[in-house]
């Protein structure tokens, strides 16, 4: 009997072969195709059993397939080539390309590849071929830009449905799942318990939590049979909502004129909730939950003093809660959540049968649905969803899980118990975390050198890249995510008001000061604040517009930048109406290289110990005084040919001499705003700066490894304080160590706003 037929046969007997596979025969069945799609001639050439059959195809030997512009104009007549045109649609985002983008040279390769294993290994183990992978020849960097940018995945896979995984005489771990017109409650209940049962020391009892008691009286729940808040109660086991607010009135929301009613029985009526959280009630009580936390809801929106509380307490919820429903799907409150009724998300999952065999493209990644939602844009989102240790995604396309340890969606068989040396291919596809699974070995876990880049680092780049509403929230909206860093490493000794200040890592100040505007070229301005006294200082981020980062590029490399050494050993902020008080900050140590030593003369940096007055009043709140040297430089622009002059969009420049024989060299460099009106700056020097690979003196052809100063380029801000010299940060950068001991240096206490 020929293959296709005895196929062909097997399937019409489809619904007894998938209950046999462990397959869910609910779904609807005009999902089951018994006949085989039609294939263009190249495509009827495959053998897809031997490929998926008899190991991974390797690498080095694909199989040609012809050139992608051709397969697209097939898609239509062809299955597999209409499978290959829906892998490049989404993850090329071919949509979304520049009409002037060339893609008639790019030719196409297949092979077949492993994509993870669900079982403990136990070697010699037999290698299972799950995924096709289509490999281009090669990626035009403005495509590679641009599904980057989208956090789109890379690699190009054609998936086999788990109902084939029997063919094969194997599990079905890591094929395809078919994705219903609405969600199995049932499947998110797994997910559930695999995490409660399986991840209990990472995703249960959270390390840097357990000094944490309960949640205080003052946070309100939504009791989901009574409907009604209630006051926390004592141990309760409840799930927190993260949405979208735009477009919905205020109407709905708890105030207080209105609290009073709905915290008796049946006071919170349902008929007046936007659809996400009338479905958010009703996914609490599908799971058997009987708590929800809703911002709008459980928070009195027009008292200042309860917002507050809240605010405070903001890293408790949505870390304490059993699980946290992110609203993806939509623009605002009233977008629901896709799947969880009849009729509230289309099908994107596109099956064919080809060769008797189910293949599908899987469905979009969680990373890249994030991206490009209007949720992954809002400031608020951003810390509600790294704050919770179980996360569960209604996007228009499926539900996904996501906790501390593990991602689960609905179209991969990927449920496990995190056997030693599995593997799976969601992992790292979420939005992942940014505390370690793992307490810290140092009995002072404030001196890990891991806390700025990993953490405050990457949580002011990706929160940076979000917009707020309210200007006013821009350093509330981080605020419970810089809260757990204080209490996780005892930062400040604990005192979150020691360890943070405008959103700054205070304790590494050193290394908080040298944030620049992300990307390039970027746009940065001043945040104006309405109702503060002056603006939020110059020297934090939170007093501009715009992404910011701490990444690097000085020689092109993008690495997060490690201060070698302190150059400024006392540190004062004037807040609270002008009260001066010394910083905490963690001195650095500078290590001596003796091959270094020998080449080059270090800088020695004066001591600022009984050199600031700190009988001076009326700075403005946020002042940073502190004592170092100064010196006035020149700066060109790194590519003469660019003329941006845009308010707010910043550049490379180069750092040169005023004068003398070397005076056309540089000799640093620093980013700075394009608009500059002058092309000579004041710099004041902040720290040691670490390895920079391939800058050098330009006189001399000498690399200078190690022997760089972090400094800061700043101006007057106002007459009104020319009396103590108050200046404001324009931009940061590196210098030569020689260069800067090479002109005439002036010492002075620095007043930066």
């Amino acid at each position: 009997m020929m293959p296709q037929l005895r196929l062909r046969r097997l399937f019409g007997a489809s619904a007894a072969i998938m209950r046999r596979c462990g397959v869910n025969t609910g779904v609807d069945g005009a999902h089951l195709e018994e006949k085989d799609a039609p294939l263009c001639s190249a495509c009827s050439k495959l053998d897809l059993h031997r490929i998926l059959r008899h190991g991974v195809v390797p690498k080095t030997k694909p199989i040609p397939l012809g050139s992608l512009l051709d397969i697209i104009a097939k898609a239509e007549l062809c299955a597999f080539c209409g499978l290959i045109k829906t892998v490049f649609q989404r993850v090329w985002l071919l949509d979304k390309l520049p009409a002037d983008i060339d893609l008639s040279s790019i030719d196409l390769e297949l092979y077949a590849e492993e994509k993870g294993c669900l079982q403990e290994r136990h070697p010699p183990a037999k290698r299972l071929c799950h995924r096709l992978i289509i490999s281009p020849t090669h990626r035009p960097k403005r495509v590679f830009d641009l599904i980057t940018a989208a956090r789109s995945n890379l690699v190009l896979h054609i998936q086999l449905m788990q109902e084939d995984a029997c063919v094969f005489k194997r599990r079905p771990d890591i094929h395809g799942r078919r994705v219903g017109d609405v969600v199995d409650i049932g499947l998110i209940k797994t997910w559930l318990d695999l995490c409660r049962q399986h991840h209990h020391n990472v995703c249960q009892e959270v390390w840097w939590r357990d000094k944490d008691g309960p949640l205080p009286p003052t946070v309100r729940m939504i009791d989901v049979e009574l409907m009604m808040i209630v006051p926390t109660p004592t141990g309760c086991r409840y799930v927190a909502l993260s949405y979208v607010w735009g477009g919905v009135s205020g109407d709905y929301q708890t105030t207080q004129a209105n609290i009073l009613q709905r915290m008796s029985p049946g006071g919170l009526s349902e008929c007046t909730l936007p659809a996400t959280i009338a479905d958010a009630l009703e996914l609490c009580r599908r799971l058997g939950e009987r708590y929800l936390w809703v911002d709008a809801l459980c928070i009195i929106q027009d008292s200042r003093e309860d917002k507050g509380v809240q605010i405070g307490v903001m890293e408790q919820i949505y870390g304490g809660s059993l699980v946290t429903v992110f609203a993806i799907g939509g623009r605002n409150a009233y977008a629901g959540l896709p799947g969880l009724r009849e009729g509230t998300r289309s099908r994107h999952q596109q099956i064919k049968t080809i060769q008797g065999l189910h293949l599908t493209v899987p469905l979009t990644s969680l990373r890249s649905l994030l991206s490009q939602s209007v949720w992954g844009t809002r400031g608020w989102t951003y810390q509600e969803g790294i704050l919770s240790r179980r996360r569960l995604f209604f996007t228009d396309q499926q539900v996904f899980f996501e906790c501390l340890r593990e991602i689960f969606s609905e179209d991969v068989v990927a449920e496990s118990q995190n056997f030693p040396g599995s593997h799976q291919p969601l992992r790292h596809t979420g939005i992942g975390g940014f505390t370690f699974h793992t307490r810290p070995t140092d009995a002072n876990a404030a001196s890990d050198p891991n806390i700025f880049g990993p953490a405050f680092g990457a949580v002011i780049r990706e929160y940076t890249q979000r917009t707020l509403t309210n200007e006013l929230d821009a350093i509330d909206a981080v605020s419970a995510l810089t809260n757990s860093m204080a209490k996780a490493y005892n930062l400040g000794g604990g005192a979150v008001s020691k360890a943070f200040r405008y959103g700054m890592l205070l304790t590494d100040l050193n290394q908080t000061l040298l944030w620049h505007p992300a990307g390039g070229p970027s746009f940065t301005r001043r945040r104006s604040v309405p109702g503060l006294r002056g603006t939020w200082p110059s020297w934090s981020w939170v007093g501009w517009r715009g992404a910011v980062e701490f990444r690097h590029k000085w020689s092109g490399a993008q690495t997060y930048p490690t201060v070698a050494g302190s150059l400024i050993d006392v540190w004062y902020m004037y807040d609270n109406n002008g009260t001066i008080e010394k910083l905490d900050v963690r001195p650095i140590s500078r290590a001596t290289r003796p091959e270094v030593e020998e080449k080059v003369t270090r800088y020695s940096p004066p001591s600022g110990h009984g050199r600031i007055d700190t009988t001076i009043h009326g700075l403005p709140d946020g002042t940073l005084a502190f004592f170092t040297t100064s010196a006035t430089f020149r700066v060109r622009k790194l590519l003469e040919n660019t003329n941006h002059n845009k308010a707010g969009q910043y550049e490379l420049y180069n750092i040169l001499p005023l004068c003398g024989p070397r005076m056309v060299n540089a000799v640093g460099r620093i980013f700075l705003p394009s608009n500059l009106p002058s092309s000579e700056l004041e710099l004041i020097a902040l720290a040691h700066a670490d390895d920079e690979v391939g800058l050098h003196d330009e006189a001399h052809g000498k690399s200078y490894t190690s022997s760089f100063l972090c400094v800061m380029a700043v101006r007057f801000l106002d007459e009104k304080y020319a009396a103590v010299g108050l200046v404001e940060r324009v931009g940061v950068g590196i210098i030569f160590e020689p260069a800067w001991l090479g002109v005439q240096l002036q010492e002075k206490v620095v007043y930066l706003a």
